[in-house]
């Protein structure tokens, strides 16, 4: 990607991310409210994730699991997860729990499609071919999202997020979207099955 696509691509993620905040504030306000009510804790979950370059930066998103919880533990495999609070498990169903990270988009530290942003310890595991995923900002959705999401093997994600890094253009951002949209429809299928 050179550096007029870098452009283009940021230009595009402020302009729908912009939007999206702009038009859907009254929305995740109401969220926030309904997470505050339904169980005690912040609405709003903060962690540090690798971004571009391996620099980290503070991944924000609603908050899905009950206070006191490991932070870095391992994703709920199932709605039955006993540390999914009841609105918890219906945001990771529908995916709205990630609808903060617009925030994330708008400030640059992520894009709206790339590959998902991961913990920093699993950065530095990546091999030589798996550093590829960090030449581009992280992302909100991603090729591995609408390619099988939870139903594939964390080690087939690294593939495919390569793989996006490699073939991207401005139109496979575009089919990655509205992939995306059209995935939450039925509810994807967000726990993830493999190790």
């Amino acid at each position: 990607m050179n550096s007029r696509q870098r452009a283009m691509k940021r230009i595009f993620d402020v302009v729908l991310a912009g939007g999206a905040l702009a038009l859907g504030w009254p929305f995740l306000a109401a969220l926030a409210i309904l997470i505050r009510i339904d169980s005690p804790g912040p609405a709003i979950f903060r962690q540090a994730r690798a971004g571009r370059g391996m620099r980290p930066f503070v991944l924000v998103k609603f908050r899905t699991m009950r206070t006191g919880v490991e932070a870095f533990g391992a994703s709920p495999s199932g709605p039955e997860d006993a540390r999914l609070t009841r609105l918890g498990r219906w945001l990771r169903e529908t995916t709205l729990d990630e609808l903060p990270q617009l925030w994330n988009v708008l400030k640059g530290d992520m894009s709206l499609v790339g590959p998902r942003p991961l913990y920093m310890i699993q950065a530095e595991e990546f091999t030589a071919e798996q550093r590829r995923r960090l030449e581009v900002r992280p992302g909100l959705t991603g090729l591995a999202q609408v390619r099988g999401r939870g139903e594939i093997s964390h080690e087939e994600k690294l593939q495919m997020d390569v793989r996006y890094v490699e073939q991207w253009s401005l139109w496979l951002d575009v089919k990655i979207i509205l992939g995306s949209v059209i995935l939450l429809i039925p509810g994807g299928k967000v726990y993830q099955k493999w190790t």
